[in-house]
């Protein structure tokens, strides 16, 4: 059973740092892309970083050169380091992998305050 849990979400003011934690299991953590998407109040939900099984990653524009995803495959855990936040960083931050379908963990949410 895929499972996928998100943890590290909290307040913060702006310019301010968190580190975002997801913890999965019920597959080969180490061959799957994982992925954070974020949903803001009223908004779609929206990818912002990829990290591959080979390492290579990639960000939306929006978190481009603020926000860093890693993994530790030793660990089945992906990361979500988030520097420089801003208000409309606030959100709930979805960990997402794919095995045979689409799965989600719960989220996590961060408040960014001015």
């Amino acid at each position: 059973q895929v499972q996928l849990v998100e943890s590290g979400g909290g307040l913060v003011q702006a310019g301010g740092s968190l580190r975002l934690s997801c913890a999965a299991s019920g597959f080969i953590f180490s061959i799957n892309t994982m992925n954070w998407y974020r949903q803001a109040p009223g908004k779609q939900r929206e990818l912002i970083a990829t990290v591959t099984s080979g390492g290579s990653r990639n960000y939306a524009d929006s978190v481009k050169g603020r926000f860093t995803i890693s993994r530790d495959n030793a660990e089945n855990t992906v990361f979500l380091q988030m520097n420089s936040l801003k208000p409309e960083d606030t959100a709930v931050y979805y960990c997402n992998t794919y095995y045979r379908g689409a799965y989600w963990g719960k989220g996590t949410r961060v408040t960014v305050s001015s």
